[in-house]
């Protein structure tokens, strides 16, 4: 009889120990599982890697932006310690929409003659009033101060949908070349924008290079 009970209590630890390393077992699939799905949801939260902008030779700046970093130092500086690319995450992929969004929606656009009275004028739009350079000023402003490197986001100059001058900022990323624009919250690859680049802020000197389009725009001043 205790050889008997001896063998049914080794059996029932041996039913339990088998039960516990099932269990542990599933609970370790199913954490692995999530832990895959999060980062599966995560990395669907990022735009899909495009192809860079190629910068050329050195081009000659907008007058108006050269009035801008005298009257703004600190917003034309650049450190070439910084980064020259972002390394998107989720989180600072959320930042760039979240102020991309922000911006387009707290400034009223009127073009610099309206606001100003002459052709061209580069501010950070203080007065809740600006043109399409101004929005992306202050949106580099705010990235920058959210600790995005400076130096890889660029005011850029293209050709737009109505053969006009405008300024969107070119945000140089591990996942290609993204535009911030005031025309649409949307953040698109340069490449779906449809605007002719010609060219944008150098990266590595106080100078801008040129994106090999079309001749250059005088101003930008297009709301």
């Amino acid at each position: 009889m205790r050889t008997t009970g001896t063998g049914h209590l080794k059996t029932g630890l041996q039913i339990g120990l088998l039960m516990l390393t099932v269990c542990v077992s599933l609970l370790g699939a199913s954490a692995r599982a999530q832990t895959a799905a999060q980062s599966a949801s995560q990395m669907a939260a990022l735009p899909a890697p495009g192809a860079g902008l190629t910068a050329g030779a050195e081009a000659r700046p907008i007058l108006a932006w050269t009035e801008f970093c005298q009257s703004y130092p600190a917003e034309c500086a650049f450190d070439r310690a910084e980064p020259a690319r972002i390394a998107l995450t989720p989180a600072i992929w959320s930042t760039i929409v979240s102020i991309n969004r922000r911006v387009n929606r707290s400034i009223d656009p009127v073009t610099d003659q309206e606001h100003w009275g002459r052709p061209d004028r580069w501010d950070l739009a203080e007065d809740g009033r600006g043109d399409c350079e101004d929005f992306q000023l202050l949106k580099r402003k705010m990235l920058a101060a959210a600790g995005l490197p400076r130096r890889a986001m660029r005011m850029t100059v293209v050709i737009d949908e109505k053969g006009e001058g405008h300024a969107v900022l070119t945000l140089i990323t591990d996942r290609g070349d993204y535009i911030l624009d005031n025309k649409t919250n949307a953040v698109l690859t340069w490449a779906q924008t449809g605007y002719v680049f010609i060219k944008r802020e150098g990266q590595d000197a106080l100078a801008w290079v040129s994106l090999g389009g079309a001749s250059s725009p005088v101003t930008t001043a297009n709301r």
